[in-house]
């Protein structure tokens, strides 16, 4: 069926044209008034290169300080809420203003964004590393956030615009998602590979280089891309998407954390909710929204982000889970964990730099389906993981699941960007993007849930252990172990392997519950992905600024 037009009728407050520079030229390196305007090719492939530099940067950052928290927790000795705001104050940052940095990045530029967003990263990763208190190492982490909101949906936008042949593009964002893939491996590894030498600062020190070799070529390779016409920018939606995002995603993450009994829970999921709500309508009222809700009236679009959200929902909450075995289960060193949970980035970077001739093939809904097929049946072999398991068997339950993964981010993401004109691809890279945080918070809290519930109840303790510790082995089964090793040798050494077998079980219980959504999932793909070409035409603005019509996706 031919799609209908996705995008806003254009209203009052659209601008005109570009002014020229002061030099009566177009700035350098600026594409902005052509939308059929091609990037060179050394240029373009450049771009692809400096795009998946900073998404790795980005994704090593979000997992590396994992391991650093043993060693920070020992060193600077925060309080109980001071380490969940350091760990999480960073994600709630970037999760609340993807969505507005992605409309900035097309209005002032993405290069631009970029350029400014990693310069503030770097700089921000040397005071971060250098923190003296808890609470300037809170404030720095933010910070980070904030840098990070910058960078992200500007690294997937550059892409869409640099590569117009839609073939190509396709096998770019493969590449983009695979190093992004790569990256959440890698971020173990090098923490892991730092602390056994170095300060537990050294995880965020590391970027101060990386970021400087990203703005310095990024300056001389990147080409500058904007919106034309992008209008105003609704200064009352940007605070109730900020408020929005980061309300319900503060309730998840506490309710995975605390339960649901605490006042505070429900009074930030209100918030999140009532703004989000407020948030759409007003969205719908705009002629230049940040975020079109109109969008998700098109199956391939609302397919696309829905196989995200469920996709990252069970893979983080199985990370989550996987992180506790290896290390709690099997006494694992965090390096030696790192790099046993490595060959996963690895399935997965294989999975996107795939997608694109299996794309060609099969189509989109298959090859979407497909993926979402191999992550369910790599979810049941997890599923058969027990205290005596070989790594071997493991290791190919893993690539198998990111394989699957790699296969369906690609096309889900590609399928996202193609769905909208180049000129607005920074606030569809930022939807896809906070599709993908909401989606993990999510993850985390149900399934998370899922699992320590099923620990706490199904925990059985020897009569003999007191019951002040017997309710500290019952929290996590961290807990489990330090409280046990107070205990008497014998009672220790029942209490331990009975708290590991009985997490084993509940993670077990955990990952058959995602095997099942990504089965639902596969199938759901089929038919809400029906009629999407496998080569999705370019679509752009006409002169009044209309999105033209274009096989952009089936109703």
């Amino acid at each position: 069926m031919a799609a209908a037009p996705a995008h806003p009728q254009p209203g009052p407050d659209r601008a005109g044209p570009a002014a020229p520079s002061a030099f009566g030229q177009r700035p350098v390196n600026t594409v902005v008034e052509a939308p059929c305007m091609t990037v060179p090719s050394p240029r373009k492939w450049g771009t692809l290169v400096i795009a998946c530099l900073a998404m790795l940067l980005l994704a090593i950052d979000l997992t590396v300080l994992h391991q650093a928290a043993p060693k920070l927790v020992e060193e600077m000795r925060p309080s109980a809420p001071q380490f969940l705001w350091i760990v999480d104050v960073y994600g709630f940052a970037l999760a609340g203003l993807l969505v507005t940095m992605g409309n900035v990045g097309d209005r002032i530029g993405r290069r631009r964004l970029l350029l400014i967003g990693m310069t503030a990263f770097g700089a921000v990763s040397a005071l971060t590393a250098y923190a003296p208190t808890p609470e300037w190492l809170i404030v720095a982490r933010a910070l980070l956030g904030v840098a990070g909101a910058t960078i992200m949906p500007s690294t997937l936008s550059m892409i869409r615009n640099a590569f117009t042949d839609p073939g190509e593009r396709t096998t770019a964002v493969g590449i983009w998602s695979s190093v992004s893939a790569l990256g959440f491996a890698l971020g173990p590894v090098v923490g892991g590979a730092l602390l056994n030498s170095f300060w537990w600062g050294s995880v965020f020190l590391v970027n101060v280089p990386v970021a400087v070799l990203i703005v310095v070529v990024g300056s001389v390779v990147l080409p500058e891309s904007r919106n034309p016409r992008p209008g105003r920018l609704d200064l009352v939606s940007v605070p109730l998407s900020v408020v929005g995002v980061i309300a319900v995603i503060y309730a998840l993450k506490t309710a995975a954390h605390d339960g649901v009994a605490g006042a505070g829970v429900w009074v930030a999921a209100v918030a999140g909710l009532v703004s989000l709500v407020l948030f759409t309508r007003r969205q719908t009222r705009l002629a230049e929204p940040l975020i079109d809700v109109r969008l998700f009236g098109h199956r391939a679009f609302s397919g696309a982000v829905g196989a995200n959200v469920v996709c990252i929902f069970s893979m983080l909450a199985a990370s989550l889970a996987f992180a506790q075995y290896f290390q709690l289960v099997l006494g694992w060193s965090p390096l030696v964990s790192g790099l046993a949970g490595l060959p996963g980035g690895l399935g997965a970077a294989v999975g996107g730099a795939l997608a694109s001739p299996l794309v060609t093939a099969l189509g989109r809904a298959r090859v979407v389906a497909f993926g979402l097929g191999l992550s369910a049946a790599g979810f049941v072999m997890y599923g058969q993981v027990d205290m005596d398991t070989g790594y071997a068997y493991m290791m190919t339950a893993m690539i198998i699941t990111s394989m699957g993964t790699g296969f369906t981010f690609a096309v889900t993401n590609d399928t996202i960007l193609a769905s909208v004109p180049r000129e607005r691809a920074g606030a569809a890279s930022a939807i896809a993007e906070t599709a993908q945080e909401m989606g993990g918070a999510l993850g985390i809290a149900v399934l998370g849930s899922v699992l320590n519930g099923a620990y706490r109840n199904n925990l059985r303790l020897p009569a003999e252990v007191p019951a002040d510790a017997a309710d500290q082995i019952r929290e996590s089964l961290g807990g489990a172990l330090e409280t046990a090793a107070a205990l008497p040798a014998r009672l220790a050494g029942t209490v331990t392997e009975t708290a590991r077998q009985t997490f084993v079980d509940s993670m077990q219980m955990t990952v058959m519950t995602g095997a099942v959504l990504l089965a639902l999932l596969a199938v759901a793909a089929l038919p809400t992905l029906r009629g999407v070409p496998k080569v999705i035409a370019e679509v752009d603005l006409d002169d009044q600024g209309r999105a033209q019509d274009g096989p952009v996706a089936a109703r």
